[in-house]
């Protein structure tokens, strides 16, 4: 095994990562939220192929409101993304969501942010701060000259750190996903020398199963044979069930 970098442990619905506790596996539905039934049948697929932890988008209250349905239905942490509606975060949370993905750069209201975190502290429910290269912050854009780079992940993050920290949570995990397989190498090597929060791995748009299996491979590699990283998810523009594959060959290629 590699030495990995120390980091807290955060409990997600029924697993926990961060802590020394094993890598996760993550994979997200590709099926209309809304149609539970499908979703539930691919998450079942998708455990069966070594899922640990699942993604379902959340678009609307239809998609919010079918969340209880799903999460009786499978075995899994089930993760909520939300967008520019933070109304449909506090829905998930009260359909039973075991854990939230917000993007700094689409729910900007403190007050909004406050409500929800309020909400999942008091249902101990974790919060993934995701960065994405391409929905940065436009302040912290222009700070970095309107360039998309490492140092403008690392910014997205502390700045969405900082806020949620002010409210006294700390169950924080943390992705800073870029296309570019270096980019993300050099943001999550910045990050992991800034704070101790489980770190979320993952290229994203890494394109079509063979392409991104590379790119993916590359990128999170790189930083799994570092010691950074807790949990993961290889980004395929395929069925869901090859990102669990390429997840195990990776994680296996590095004993």
């Amino acid at each position: 095994m590699l030495n990995r970098k120390p980091s807290r442990p955060v409990k997600i619905g029924n697993i926990t990562i961060g802590g020394g506790h094993k890598i996760a596996v993550q994979s997200m539905c590709t099926k209309n939220t809304e149609d539970y039934a499908a979703v539930i049948d691919e998450i079942k697929k998708l455990t069966d192929a070594g899922c640990d932890i699942i993604r379902i988008g959340v678009l609307n209250e239809a998609a919010a409101r079918v969340i209880n349905k799903i999460k009786s239905a499978i075995t899994i942490p089930l993760v909520a993304d939300i967008h520019f509606d933070y109304r449909l975060a506090l829905i998930a949370i009260e359909e039973g969501v075991e854990k939230l993905r917000l993007n700094p750069g689409n729910i900007k209201n403190k007050d909004h942010i406050e409500m929800v975190v309020s909400a999942a502290k008091k249902n101990k429910i974790p919060i993934r701060i995701g960065v994405n290269s391409g929905s940065a912050p436009r302040e912290l854009l222009e700070k970095h000259g309107g360039r998309i780079c490492a140092g403008l992940l690392v910014d997205s993050a502390l700045w969405e750190i900082k806020l949620l920290e002010s409210f006294d949570f700390r169950d924080i995990v943390i992705s800073l996903k870029a296309s570019s397989p270096s980019m993300t190498v050099d943001a999550y090597r910045k990050m992991s020398q800034l704070c101790d929060y489980p770190l979320h791995l993952g290229v994203t748009e890494a394109g079509v199963r063979a392409t991104g299996e590379i790119r993916s491979a590359i990128g999170i590699g790189a930083l799994l044979y570092e010691g950074i990283g807790d949990t993961l998810r290889v980004s395929l523009t395929d069925d869901p069930v090859y990102e669990i594959a390429a997840a195990g060959k990776i994680i296996n290629a590095l004993n």
